[in-house]
């Protein structure tokens, strides 16, 4: 069976960082593009980076402006996301999630397959 399962998630104060993981296990991921994606209180599921299959190339979403850096370690079946500079409004659930790589498509939640059950990102000021 498919999961994914992330980790990382607490409370930091503005301008700090934390790094969040994505253990993948039940096939293999490691042909599979992987997104990073938010979702705040009463707001829609966001995208946040996107990294393929290869790790050779990424995407990010327009508010990250430098601050964040998604990776994966396919030999540990893994996918990272690290988080710099913090700012209050980075606060949500984020979520990592799997597209076939035959699958280009990375800004929207419908193109991907499986979905983690999301890690809690608090930023205070």
């Amino acid at each position: 069976q498919a999961q994914l399962v992330e980790s990382g998630g607490g409370l930091v104060q503005a301008g700090g960082s934390l790094r969040l993981s994505c253990a993948t296990s039940g096939r293999d991921f490691s042909s599979y593009n992987m997104g990073w994606f938010r979702q705040a209180p009463g707001s829609e599921r966001t995208f946040v980076a996107w990294i393929e299959w290869s790790g050779s190339q990424t995407f990010y979403g327009d508010f990250v402006e430098g601050r964040f850096i998604v990776s994966r370690d396919n030999t540990k079946n893994t996918v990272s996301l690290q988080m710099n500079m913090m700012r209050p409004e980075d606060t949500a659930v984020y979520y990592c999630a799997a597209a076939p790589k035959y699958n280009r498509g990375y800004r929207w939640p419908s193109q991907y397959t499986y979905w983690g059950q999301g890690t809690q990102v608090t930023v205070s000021s």
